[in-house]
């Protein structure tokens, strides 16, 4: 039975990073892994690099060997269903649960990560508060605690930007509404936008505001899109294709076609074109900041 994949590589590439950290987390090797579960190396190195599709059989497998949670190992089952569709829309309830987010994983082997929002602030730059917020405001039926422990994660993942090692390179446009849209009232929204002035003296950072005068404008035909790009290996090529990434209320969509992932490198490129400069869109989140903390007095 040919095990040459078909379709989307994203499932995949997400299903072989959780059993590759769950492999590390049970401290075992590839050659004690491939043991233990009477396989080669070779196709362990398949499955953690995304190379090859799984049964959800297999799955349970490899979780029982590494002591997975049972929650944690249905989640992983569900995706395993998923890795051999041609395109790859990701429904939160559906084989897979909505609290466990593949679109972390991606994030976190990012290289480059190219983002143009037109509504909210990006989660790696979100203050605790505007996060709180956001919670509190989407989903009225959690509790306090639950609140607590999806902010706190949140600011673990936030890690990412200031990471020693490798950490990637954030270009991000934000429509000028971002910044004057009042969420959590005016001393959040002041700090929030302090620390978007802040972040933009990171050497890794790129952040530009899309301003009103701009007028009609290639996001606007877009919408919010995030593109990463991925490590390159010795011999040139990437380690994971390019992935384009849409937020939707219902679920996610990743595009990874390379006429897809070329019109939104050109779509982003005359998006960064309409902005204001680094210096400038610091300047004008400061003054808004400002502008806030003079409405809260």
């Amino acid at each position: 039975m040919s095990e040459t994949p078909a379709g989307s590589t994203v499932p995949r590439r997400q299903l072989g990073r959780e059993l590759r950290a769950l492999r590390n987390l049970a401290k075992l090797t590839v050659k004690a892994a491939a043991d233990a579960l009477e396989w080669s190396e070779a196709k362990m190195w398949r499955i953690e690099t995304g190379q090859t599709s799984l049964r959800s059989h297999d799955v349970q497998l490899m979780c029982s060997v590494y002591g997975a949670p049972t929650e944690l190992a249905e989640a992983l089952m569900g995706l395993a269903k998923e890795t051999k569709g041609r395109g790859w829309w990701h429904a939160y309830g559906d084989v897979i649960p909505d609290g466990f987010d593949l679109y972390i994983g991606l994030e976190e082997a990012t290289k480059t990560l190219d983002e143009y929002s037109a509504e909210l602030v990006p989660g790696l730059f979100q203050t605790e508060d505007y996060h709180r917020a956001l919670l509190r405001k989407s989903r009225p039926d959690l509790e306090m605690e639950e609140i607590e422990r999806r902010v706190q994660l949140r600011a673990q993942r936030q890690t990412l930007v200031t990471r020693h090692v490798a950490p990637p390179t954030l270009r991000t446009v934000l429509n000028e509404a971002v910044a004057r849209r009042l969420v959590g009232g005016p001393s959040v929204m002041a700090a929030q936008l302090d620390r978007l002035a802040k972040v933009n003296t990171l050497p890794n950072v790129s952040l530009r505001v899309l301003p009103y005068s701009a007028g009609e404008h290639q996001g606007l035909n877009t919408g919010p899109f995030i593109l990463m790009r991925f490590p390159v290996r010795g011999d040139g090529r990437s380690h994971e294709p390019p992935t384009v990434y849409v937020q939707g209320f219902t679920g996610a969509l990743y595009l990874e076609k390379p006429h897809e992932i070329d019109r939104y490198a050109a779509a982003f490129a005359e998006i960064q074109d309409d902005a204001l400069s680094e210096e400038d869109s610091t300047t004008l989140l400061q003054q808004i900041s400002r502008e806030m903390n003079d409405d809260e007095g």
